[in-house]
C-alpha cells in the first residue's frame, strides 16, 4: 500500500522529471541541427557543460535518441553530414568518457542486426554501416568489430550483403588494412571462396565480381582502381578532431575493442568495456563450482606461518597460499614462479 500524500509526491516526481527530459532533448536537439564542420568547436564545448550539468544516463540517452533518428534514414544520407555527426561523438568520446560512445555504438550495432535480419527495403542498413565505419575512423572503436561484421556479412554472402560489403570496404578499407594486414587477407581469401561456390545462386554476377576487385586492390593497396575513393574528407576531419581533444588520449588508446558478440549480448553477459559498469547476475560466475574448483596447493609450510596467516585473517585457501609464498619465497624470481603454480 502506497499513501496518498507519497503517491501524490511520486507523480510530481515523474512529471517533473519527464519536464527536464524534455528540455533537455530540446536544447541538444537544437545543437546537432545547427551542427557544422566550421562551429563544431563551440557545439562540443556546450555538449560537455550539458554533460557536466545533466546526468550521463539522461544525455546518453537522449544523444543516442536524436543521432540516430536524424542518420538512420529510409534514403541515403550524405557521407560529409555523417561524418560531423560521428565526429562529435568521438570528441565527447575522448573529453567527456567512453561510455558515450559505447552507449552510441551498442544502439546502432543493435539496430543493424535488427534490420539485417529483416527485409528492409530503405537504405537504413547503410547508413547505419556507414555511422560504425565513422566510428572507426574517428578512433571510437577498434577494428575487431569492422572484421567480425565483415566475416558475418561474407559468411550469408547475399546481393544485400555484397552491397554492405563493397560499401564498408570502401569507407574503411585501406585503414583495415593498415590494423590488420594478415586478417584483411584472410577475409579476401574466405570471400573468393564463397564467390567461386555461389556462382550459379547469382543472375547477374557483375557485383561479385566487382567486389573481388575491390577486395584485390585493397590487398595490393591500389587506390586507383576503387571508384569514388577519397580519403581527404576524413583526414581533415581527422586534424579537427585533433585539435578539439582536450587529453592526449586521442589515438588509439581509447578504442573500445569490443566483438560484434560481445555487443548483441551486452544484456546478457554485461558491458565490460565500460569501466565502472556495475552488473548483476554474470552467468559465467558459478559460486559453488568456483568454490570447490579454487583448492590451491604450495608445498608444505610450517605451523608458525599457518598460524600467523591465521592472525592476520587470511580466511580463504588461496590468501593463505598467496601469504605463505611471499613469506616462504628466498628471492622474487622463487615468489614468483610459485605464484604462477
Amino acid at each position: 500500500y502506497i499513501p496518498p500524500q507519497v503517491r501524490k509526491a511520486q507523480e510530481t516526481l515523474d512529471d517533473k522529471k519527464r519536464e527536464e527530459l524534455g528540455r533537455l532533448k530540446k536544447m541538444v536537439n537544437g545543437l546537432i541541427n545547427r551542427l557544422s564542420e566550421p562551429n563544431l568547436s563551440s557545439i562540443s564545448g556546450q555538449m560537455e557543460e550539458l554533460y557536466m550539468t545533466n546526468s550521463r544516463k539522461d544525455m546518453n540517452d537522449t544523444l543516442t535518441d536524436i543521432l540516430m533518428n536524424a542518420c538512420v534514414t529510409a534514403v541515403a544520407m550524405p557521407a560529409r553530414l555523417m561524418m560531423e555527426h560521428v565526429l562529435l561523438v568521438s570528441i565527447l568520446h575522448h573529453n567527456v568518457g567512453i561510455e558515450v560512445g559505447a552507449h552510441f555504438l551498442e544502439a546502432v550495432v543493435k539496430k543493424f542486426d535488427e534490420l539485417c535480419k529483416s527485409d528492409a527495403e530503405g537504405k537504413e542498413c547503410e547508413n547505419l554501416l556507414a555511422l560504425i565505419a565513422h566510428l572507426y575512423n574517428f578512433h571510437v572503436v577498434h577494428c575487431l568489430l569492422i572484421f567480425d561484421i565483415l566475416k558475418k556479412l561474407v559468411s550469408t554472402f547475399t546481393e544485400k550483403e555484397i552491397e554492405l560489403i563493397l560499401f564498408l570496404l570502401k569507407n574503411v578499407g585501406f585503414s583495415l588494412r593498415k590494423d590488420d594486414a594478415l586478417a584483411l587477407k584472410e577475409l579476401i581469401t574466405e570471400a573468393q571462396r564463397k564467390a567461386s561456390t555461389a556462382e550459379k545462386r547469382f543472375q547477374d554476377q557483375t557485383r561479385v565480381r566487382f567486389m573481388l576487385e575491390t577486395m584485390l586492390a585493397l590487398r595490393n593497396n591500389d587506390m586507383r582502381k576503387i571508384p569514388g575513393y577519397d580519403p581527404e574528407p576524413v583526414e581533415r576531419l581527422r586534424k579537427l578532431q585533433r585539435a578539439l581533444v582536450h587529453s592526449s588520449g586521442s589515438g588509439k588508446d581509447t578504442q573500445l575493442r569490443v566483438s560484434l558478440e560481445s555487443l548483441l549480448s551486452a544484456d546478457q553477459v554485461g558491458r565490460w568495456w565500460i569501466v565502472g559498469s556495475s552488473w548483476s547476475g554474470a552467468p559465467m560466475i558459478s559460486d559453488t563450482k568456483s568454490q570447490t574448483q579454487q583448492k590451491v596447493h604450495v608445498g608444505k609450510v610450517s605451523s608458525k606461518i599457518m598460524e600467523l596467516a591465521r592472525k592476520l585473517r587470511m580466511n580463504t585457501d588461496i590468501r593463505r597460499s598467496i601469504f605463505c609464498v611471499l613469506m616462504t619465497s628466498e628471492d622474487f624470481m622463487d615468489a614468483f614462479e610459485k605464484l604462477l603454480k
